[in-house]
């Protein structure tokens, strides 16, 4: 028998649903974000969102005289880091809406994981192989290149990072030491992604007292575990 939404938004839900079937796909993964920040948002127009996406990029390939990596790559950040002016909110980091990916859109500033989304989405319009790194405490950008990988920080406005200054960057957020081992910088699965972006905001609304938007999420999150299970 099909699930069926008890406390979550039916529109939320089921945009959810949809696509757990085809995760492996980029704007799967977006869709399933957006079908996150439904339930307290209510409805979202999905064609402008994927509108304003589709804009960053053509403005990225009206610049692009190159094809090589490190020119893509220098246009993708001036238009999204510079010109836009996304960015991480230092300020008020629990805000519920840095977790909204039409709320990040809109304010052009967010956590670590929803400004990735945006960066993926952007830059995987453009020719560029991007994926997400599942460190504890933050998360980042990795891009493929033929030279090797590229680690970025759309959190800190796109900036490039060693392997080692990433973990230096880990222990600055966490506050205490941590381990030399590359291996704390895993590549994030689609299913990671949203887990991860359901798990923050079911800390936020527990912390904040928000029952049913917590009991919310927890169906989404049950809605995950049975199609990765």
């Amino acid at each position: 028998m099909k699930s069926q939404p008890v406390i979550c938004r039916p529109e939320a839900f089921y945009l959810f649903a949809d696509q757990l079937n085809h995760l492996d796909q980029t704007d799967a993964l977006v869709r399933a974000a957006v079908a996150i920040s439904m339930h307290p948002l209510g409805r979202v127009d999905l064609d402008s969102l994927f509108a304003a996406l589709q804009s960053y990029a053509e403005v990225v390939r009206s610049r692009v005289r190159s094809k090589r990596t490190e020119a893509v790559l220098a246009h993708l950040h001036q238009v999204l880091f510079e010109d836009a002016g996304f960015r991480g909110d230092q300020r008020d980091y629990y805000n519920p809406r840095n977790s909204y990916l039409p709320e990040v859109l809109r304010r052009r500033t967010g956590i670590p994981i929803t400004l990735t989304l945006v960066y993926k989405a952007v830059a995987d319009r453009v020719g560029l192989q991007v994926e997400g790194v599942n460190a504890p405490g933050h998360f980042l950008a990795r891009i493929h290149d033929q030279t090797g990988p590229i680690l970025v920080d759309p959190f800190f406005r796109g900036q490039m990072l060693t392997p080692e200054e990433a973990l230096d960057r880990l222990a600055q957020i966490s506050g205490r030491s941590i381990p030399a081992d590359t291996r704390l910088l895993r590549s994030a699965t689609h299913v990671q992604w949203l887990a991860r972006m359901i798990a923050n905001l079911q800390a936020i609304y527990s912390a904040t007292n928000q029952a049913q938007n917590l009991a919310a999420m927890k169906e989404l999150q049950q809605l995950l575990s049975q199609a990765s299970g």
